[in-house]
């Protein structure tokens, strides 16, 4: 009654005859001991007590209304179209085996996603969820964290038998390093050196524009290589390349799912953000 203003307003919003709802308020007031709406046949209005008492249980309500619509929700099967974003170079590896795993689990559901590195606007583009590497800008999008991505040397097992492998992060100066041009930090490389974070530069006789021609050209024997574990997951899996310098890697890089800001995310959001979370736990990253 606070916020529409009348008893006859309020028996409107929640579908009950104004009798019903005069009723229940007179049944609270015996029951507090106090009158809370006082009601002419005119007008009816909040008195000072009703006000204070309303202040107190808004709070309550809105939980008791979060609890229903979540409770709701965890019965509701997702369905319908979910749109998804994420970078071109983690979306085929990580967030595409995540959508059909999602696909195979909900029938009712169907996904496309906007494979970008482009910043993209999930409110103007009609973005479910999306999917980004690095610190998050200040926003009204609900975040949750998914993994922290470790940064990484490696080289193929045949470089570093020829080679040796370095100790420490300046005995690269003697190695053969894999420069990536278009990186920012393509010959200057980030490690962690008591406790704090330094970087150093390269060199080598192979430079490559691309992550994925870099990191084959390490698997070839060609040198030693720097990128995310994300990007070099399979080739360490397979033993084609080996990481190195390990003690020394940088702070690792977080990867979060954002979604608009609602009460609760929808069942759809719901369910690929717990799904995409638990497959990007176990792949190591």
């Amino acid at each position: 009654m606070v916020d529409k203003g009348s008893l006859t307003a309020a028996a409107r919003q929640l579908g009950r005859s104004l009798q019903s709802v005069s009723r229940a308020l007179a049944a609270l007031e015996r029951d507090v001991g106090v009158e809370l709406v006082r009601r002419t046949t005119r007008r009816s209005a909040p008195t000072e007590a009703g006000l204070a008492f309303y202040a107190r249980i808004k709070a309550a309500l809105a939980d008791i209304a979060a609890a229903k619509l979540e409770a709701a929700e965890r019965r509701a099967e997702p369905s319908g179209l979910l749109r998804l974003t994420a970078s071109s170079a983690f979306a085929p590896l990580y967030v595409v085996p995540a959508v059909a795993a999602y696909l195979a689990a909900y029938t009712k559901v169907e996904v496309e996603i906007e494979v970008s590195d482009r910043y993209v606007d999930l409110i103007d583009e009609r973005i479910d969820v999306a999917v980004r590497i690095g610190a998050l800008a200040d926003s009204s999008l609900k975040a949750r964290r998914l993994a922290a991505l470790r940064r990484v040397c490696f080289a193929a097992p045949g470089y570093l038998a020829r080679h040796g492998r370095p100790k420490r992060p300046e005995d690269l100066a003697r190695h053969q390093c894999i420069v990536r041009t278009a990186a920012l930090d393509g010959d200057a490389w980030p490690f962690t050196v008591d406790d704090k974070t330094r970087t150093v530069r390269v060199s080598g006789r192979f430079r490559a524009s691309g992550a994925a021609a870099a990191n084959e050209a390490a698997a070839l024997g060609l040198g030693i290589a720097n990128a995310p574990l994300w990007q070099v997951r399979t080739l360490v899996d397979d033993g084609r390349v080996e990481l190195v310098l390990t003690r020394f890697e940088p702070p690792p890089v977080p990867v979060h799912a954002l979604w608009a800001e609602t009460r609760l995310p929808s069942a759809k959001v719901k369910a690929f953000v717990d799904l995409l979370a638990v497959r990007i736990r176990r792949a190591r990253l």
